[in-house]
């Protein structure tokens, strides 16, 4: 049986670029509820950057095997905002909106490196050359927090895009959805498991909608320093 090293490379360089990414996700998550006046998050320990406070291990192996996945959710209570809704529509797209962020800094340094040294955007490089190391490492952070930030986007529970779509929808759809809300989430984690290919098509439209836009700003900035 042949061992495919390209998997392993890419699954070595995976693991530190989960761990941070969700890691500022939920950070980002527990530092806008403080921020909106609830301790909850803080007094649960989860105003940190320590992994080993927001991992979820079932979202965790889904990130590694499809590159979409989810962290264990911090815990808000709305009744310390002043408008609950908006606070907890708010406080839900933090995250998303951190992965944006953090894939649109890295896509600096990687658009620089793939430009001066040849490296095609896409590719996973084999090699312990510090360029490739650092190309490796940003295309990853790039792509995983576009891929993070859109996925949870979804409006399906326990994604933050569930929590986003209840604070635009009247009272008694939105308890509706609480009350399936078990169920709903189950069916969603086996369709991914039994089905990761029909997410990944769903979502490419999106993603490569979201890579275009950030690319067409960065581009333009990164030839000024060629």
């Amino acid at each position: 049986m042949r061992f495919d090293t390209d998997f392993f490379i890419e699954k070595l360089y995976l693991i530190p670029v989960i761990l941070i990414s969700l890691s500022i996700h939920e950070l980002s998550h527990a530092y806008s509820s403080y921020r909106l006046g609830d301790p909850t998050a803080k007094l649960a320990g989860r105003l940190t950057l320590n992994p080993l406070r927001h991992l979820d291990p079932l979202g965790t192996l889904m990130l590694l095997i499809t590159r979409f996945g989810w962290a264990k959710p911090v815990p808000i209570n709305p009744m310390y905002y002043k408008d609950r809704k908006k606070g907890t529509m708010l406080v839900s797209f933090a995250g998303p909106l951190s992965n944006l962020i953090l894939a649109f800094i890295c896509a600096f340094p990687l658009v620089f490196s793939a430009a001066k040294y040849g490296f095609s955007i896409g590719s996973i490089y084999k090699g312990w050359d510090i360029r490739i190391i650092l190309y490796n490492l940003t295309y990853l952070f790039y792509a995983i927090n576009i891929n993070l930030a859109i996925f949870n986007l979804l409006p399906v529970p326990p994604l933050d895009g569930s929590k986003i779509l209840g604070g635009v929808l009247p009272v008694n759809q939105y308890n509706k959805m609480l009350y399936y809300e078990r169920y709903i989430g189950i069916i969603f984690i086996i369709i991914l498991f039994m089905f990761p290919s029909v997410l990944s098509t769903i979502l490419s439209p999106v993603i490569w909608l979201v890579q275009t836009g950030i690319m067409t700003i960065v581009r333009p900035v990164v030839e000024l320093f060629l």
